[in-house]
């Protein structure tokens, strides 16, 4: 990666970051479960690692 390809991406990371927070909160939204031992920090977790393995995908996918 270039100096200023490096430059760009750290000109956008709290976009990205502010883009992903979204996604954990779109996500915790459709897993809002309607049980008593609901615990948000795990539903997090739960998001954040489902998350993280995708991108693992994603990355595959695109150096295919």
């Amino acid at each position: 990666m270039s100096k200023i390809q490096q430059q760009e991406l750290d000109a956008h990371r709290s976009e990205i970051v502010a883009d992903m927070l979204g996604l954990v909160g779109k996500y915790r939204k459709v897993l809002n479960w309607d049980i008593p031992e609901y615990n948000q920090r795990d539903t997090d977790k739960l998001i954040l690692t489902v998350m993280f393995s995708s991108l693992g995908d994603i990355a595959i996918q695109l150096t295919n």
